[in-house]
């Protein structure tokens, strides 16, 4: 028999899952020359969140990642994370993008490539598969474990059966929300191993404690290979540790045969590495057994959590929770996983803190909606379409059909910024944050945010504690300033309770600034938004339901409007909702553009 293959997840997946993607390649590096000495069937290094988070927080060119990786790592094959049409992205890209893309990744070192679609249409990812196998890399389908009404064994297995059929080399069960029962795990390998003539990997996460037995169970059954996470960054919404699946499989016929010891000196490095990035651990990557219930992924689970905390309703986290099922079953049951995970949790959270169900719905729902990430698995409800999108036509054909070509747009659009076609794809993947990246890069001012060691309470001067109430959004807080540090340094962080509860807050102050004859900032670029927006008092007062980001600026002053029409694009949680006009009316005053952060309580236009 075999030895069972081990995927480790450590410099991709794990964290991702536990310290929000944040582990710099400054931090892997110094152990690959061990971790290549292990012996895996493959390292997760790229794909997922990691693009995103290179240019978006750490100023880290994703591709030098890449290269740097294979280059430290030789002997192991790399792997990625595909979401198929949608690459790494949150929208369906062309097919010559998706070509594109596969090519020069697998160019720059990507040997196995796990592919998925989020509703599990297998339309989305053949092309995809097809450039793979072109490439001459090993095309592993994911099929994205879920439950409810419309998903069974059967449906999974002819799924992996059709995934063999196109070329894949391998099948991939990815239980991203840790769904996954032993028993269930059982029955859904044996009936795979049975239909297919490629190998059964597990991947699941630890969210609910059950993972290590479902891998166990998955092994009897006969799958070939399981996704671990060094024990470091291993356990809660991460995966199972390494080294204690290694160990559980000595001497048995599926043994391993890695270095126990070695594992463990690695598990030792990455201890010490994980302690920089205090910051970014989130308070859901622990046990939760609620998963089971709400199928709520931990990733999804802290967006969750930081979205409710910018509207001062983190107490109704358990509505919301509540609410996920509902939105789920009226849009067809799609499975909870990057976009769709998005999808339905923020159209779920809406729901909530607006008060009535759809009175305010995401650009992407509608887009789901009128079919344009495929075909949902379940029946959607007629009456949600309806308030979405109306009588519009529903799309049939699979959606990048009616895309056309867009790698020449794209080069034209971010012309010399490109050094080569892997700048043209960053473009491509994230054009506004992708475009700020390579604009920082040309100006040599590329800053990742910064990293703070963790509180020394030695070394932090003795403040005297104030104390006050703080109310947001009409939530009250009591705050007790309880110390101070690194006054030297630009960014100073304070320490705080709230309520009760130790926090951290960095203060960072602002560029001087000038000041109109009332002591406002003088913006000439936006006059209308000198000093603060005014408070929302007005019905012709234009405001969002959740603090955002304004993508775009549909109307100017002067306009005439209808109640409805669309007058901004905000963007939320990566989704964006047209902010609609309350009152029919002309525009008198606007006070945002393009870039502003936005918050409820906020006039962002004036209609009268």
């Amino acid at each position: 028999m075999p030895a069972l293959k081990v995927t480790d997840t450590i410099l991709r997946d794990a964290h991702q899952s536990l310290i929000a993607t944040r582990m710099r390649t400054e931090d892997m590096l110094p152990v690959c020359d061990r971790l290549d000495r292990v012996g895996y069937w493959s390292l997760e290094v790229w794909g997922g969140a990691t693009f995103d988070a290179c240019i978006r927080f750490l100023k880290e060119d994703p591709w030098e990642r890449l290269a740097a990786l294979r280059q430290a790592l030789p002997n192991t094959r790399l792997q990625m994370l595909l979401r198929g049409q949608n690459l790494l992205g949150y929208r369906h890209y062309s097919d010559d993008v998706v070509r594109a893309f596969v090519q020069r990744a697998a160019a720059n070192g990507i040997d196995v490539f796990r592919i998925f679609d989020a509703m599990n249409d297998l339309r989305n990812i053949r092309v995809s598969v097809e450039a793979v196998k072109k490439a001459g890399k090993h095309a592993q389908g994911a099929i994205c474990y879920t439950v409810s009404p419309v998903h069974t064994i059967d449906q999974f297995v002819a799924m992996g059966r059709e995934m063999q059929a196109m070329g894949c080399d391998s099948v991939a069960i990815k239980d991203m929300a840790g769904l996954l029962t032993p028993q269930a795990t059982h029955d859904l390998v044996s009936a795979l191993v049975d239909a297919l003539e490629i190998p059964v990997h597990i991947h699941s996460h630890a969210t609910s404690g059950l993972a290590a037995m479902c891998q166990w169970a998955g092994v009897h059954a006969g799958a070939a290979g399981i996704d671990t996470a060094i024990s470091s960054f291993s356990g809660g919404t991460s995966h199972p540790p390494t080294e204690s699946m290694v160990a559980a499989f000595c001497d048995t016929p599926w043994d391993t045969g890695l270095d126990l010891e070695l594992l463990q000196e690695i598990g030792f490095y990455f201890r010490e590495v994980r302690k920089k990035y205090h910051q970014f651990e989130s308070e859901f990557t622990g046990l939760d057994t609620r998963v089971q219930v709400n199928q709520v992924p931990g990733g999804m689970m802290s967006n969750l959590s930081n979205q409710l905390k910018e509207q001062g309703a983190l107490h109704r986290m358990a509505e919301v929770l509540a609410e996920i099922p509902r939105v789920r079953k009226e849009l067809g049951y799609p499975p909870l996983v990057t976009p769709t995970s998005q999808i339905v949790g923020t159209q779920a959270v809406l729901n909530v803190i607006t008060g009535e169900r759809y009175k305010t719905i995401t650009n992407e729902v509608k887009h789901y909606l009128q079919g344009r990430y495929g075909r949902p698995p379940g029946e959607v409800s007629p009456q949600v379409r309806h308030m979405a999108i109306g009588n519009e036509e529903v799309i049939e054909c699979r959606p990048a059909d009616l895309l056309k070509p867009e790698m020449d747009a794209l080069r034209q659009e971010v012309g010399d910024l490109a050094r080569s076609e892997e700048d043209v794809l960053t473009y491509a993947m994230f054009p506004d944050v992708g475009l700020e990246f390579l604009h920082q890069r040309a100006e040599g001012t590329l800053e990742p945010e910064p990293l703070e060691p963790p509180p020394d309470p030695a070394q932090r001067p003795p403040v005297a504690a104030t104390e006050f109430n703080v109310t947001f959004h009409g939530e009250t807080y009591h705050i007790e300033i309880t110390g101070t540090g690194h006054h030297l340094h630009d960014k100073s962080p304070y320490y705080l309770r709230v309520d009760g509860q130790p926090e951290e807050i960095i203060v960072e102050p602002l560029k001087e600034v000038e000041l109109d004859a009332e002591g406002q900032p003088v913006n000439a670029a936006h006059p209308a938004r000198r000093g603060r927006r005014p408070r929302a008092t007005e019905p012709g007062h234009v405001t969002t339901s959740m603090p955002g980001t304004i993508v775009e600026v549909l109307v100017e002053v002067g306009a005439k409007v209808s109640a409805g029409d669309a007058v901004l694009i905000a963007e939320a949680m990566k989704m964006e909702t047209e902010i609609q006009a309350p009152v029919a009316g002309e525009v008198k005053a606007i006070h945002v553009a393009k870039g502003d952060s936005v918050t409820p309580d906020e006039a962002l236009i004036e209609i009268a």
